[in-house]
């Protein structure tokens, strides 16, 4: 294998080492289980969205301060370095929801720190893409790379269903299985491995990252690294104005990246709550998902080389939000206003095709997206911009996870509760009008 394919397959292993966290914890398998815990549902979704929504506050403000540093003092290793510690230590630690001795705000603390660690080590992972291809073979190798990813939470999320993940009422899991390693179904420690098996997944899958891949051209050190990434983060932020096409980017992918998050943050812990679907159920639902995204990233890293990823990104947030109308319009009496008998499967069939959408349209988004922001971002500054790029999904991050608790609060209703979703992708989509495709400096 030549040095260059190293780096591509050791770069893809960040997707698939990291991927867990998404598909184990926020969505599939460890939210729903947060829900059984907590019994309302409605309460459930409400704490979930506060918990998030102040982690996403605390990204927001650090992550362009930290791309800046990396770009002026080099060592982007050292810093995923770092924050893989973090991604660990949080994801291990989600062990301690325990049935009847529960501790939410502990549980949300260890998970933020999880998630914060695998969002500021992604900073630094994205910001090597231009360094693995040309400009026509970036969006491929993107592509490549989200698909490598969903397979590698694909795989994670059978070995939970399969081996661990009980049911509270017979303690098997959905094949009939005991949890192994002598873990008590009882005390569902089958179901609260997936915080240590995530921890585990990541570290054993890391290696090749940390073998293979180089800081290309490593600045040297400098003693006021942390001053003059300041100096120059407010820089690009009062230059923002003068590149249109940049900030337009910015502000479109920071509504509708923050509308996807709250789709995977609340996709299970909805369907657990209106559907009444078990933490099983709704791990078959993530399958489902995380196949059709697999397949539509590969897709559209190809559909991103072939035409650019400004029509890949338009055709993904009309398809999400057509999903999201979806969502609010299924219950588990009615679909789409029309009711349904007791018993029927009608629902459930339907918010599985919603989930496939999601998935197919999500894994294009994202992978498209991180392109678009390498031709919008100045080639100097990349982790700087991909900092940016970050802060522009977590400024208002902490937005929909919130608008979700509070209209959840409010109303009561799960269903009218992820109702801003909605709004926030069709903000993004109008913002995406401004957009350049090659971005400011060679419009």
């Amino acid at each position: 294998m030549t040095d260059k394919r190293k780096r591509i397959w050791g770069w893809f292993f960040f997707d698939w080492a990291s991927q867990p966290y998404n598909t184990l914890l926020v969505t599939f398998i460890f939210a729903p289980y947060i829900k059984e815990l907590m019994e309302d549902g409605a309460a459930a979704q409400a704490a979930w969205g506060f918990g998030i929504g102040l982690a996403g506050l605390v990204m927001a403000i650090l992550a362009p301060v930290l791309g800046a540093l990396a770009d002026t003092s080099g060592h982007r290793m050292r810093y995923i370095w770092i924050f893989s510690i973090m991604y660990v230590i949080g994801s291990a630690a989600l062990w301690i929801a325990a049935p009847g001795d529960f501790n939410l705000i502990l549980v949300l603390f260890f998970f933020a720190v999880g998630m914060i660690g695998m969002e500021f080590a992604t900073i630094f992972t994205n910001s090597m893409l231009p360094d693995l291809g040309t400009k026509e073979e970036i969006g491929r190798i993107s592509g490549n790379g989200w698909a490598f990813g969903y397979v590698g939470g694909l795989v994670t999320l059978v070995i939970m269903l399969v081996f661990f993940a009980e049911s509270a009422d017979t303690g098997k899991t959905f094949v009939g299985l005991a949890p192994p390693f002598g873990l008590d179904s009882a005390a569902r420690e089958g179901t609260r491995f997936v915080g240590p098996l995530t921890a585990l997944w990541f570290i054993v899958f890391m290696i090749p990252f940390f073998l293979w891949v180089r800081d290309p051209r490593p600045p040297a050190r400098q003693p006021d690294a942390l001053k003059r990434a300041l100096k120059g983060l407010g820089q690009t932020l009062r230059r923002l104005p003068e590149t249109p096409s940049l900030l337009a980017y910015l502000t479109s992918s920071m509504f509708y990246r923050d509308a996807l998050n709250g789709m995977y943050t609340f996709g299970g812990i909805y369907a657990a709550g209106v559907l009444g679907w078990s933490v099983v159920n709704v791990g078959i639902f993530g399958i489902l998902a995380i196949i059709t995204g697999a397949i539509f990233a590969w897709l559209g890293g190809r559909a991103d080389s072939r035409f650019g990823p400004r029509p890949v990104i338009t055709a993904s947030i009309l398809a999400l939000t057509l999903a999201a109308i979806s969502t609010v319009l299924v219950s588990r009496d009615t679909v789409f206003g029309m009711a349904v008998g007791e018993g029927s499967s009608l629902p459930d069939i339907v918010f599985y095709v919603i989930g496939a959408v999601i998935g197919a349209a999500g894994g294009t988004l994202q992978s498209a997206s991180r392109t678009m922001m390498v031709r919008q971002a100045d080639p100097g500054r990349m982790t700087e911009a991909f900092g940016l790029y970050a802060l522009a999904g977590k400024a208002t991050s902490f937005i929909a996870p919130l608008l979700i608790g509070t209209v959840t609060a409010l109303t009561g209703s799960q269903q009218l509760g992820v109702s801003p979703l909605i709004g926030l992708f069709l903000i993004g989509l109008i913002l995406l009008r401004w957009v350049k495709d090659e971005g400011d400096q060679k419009a």
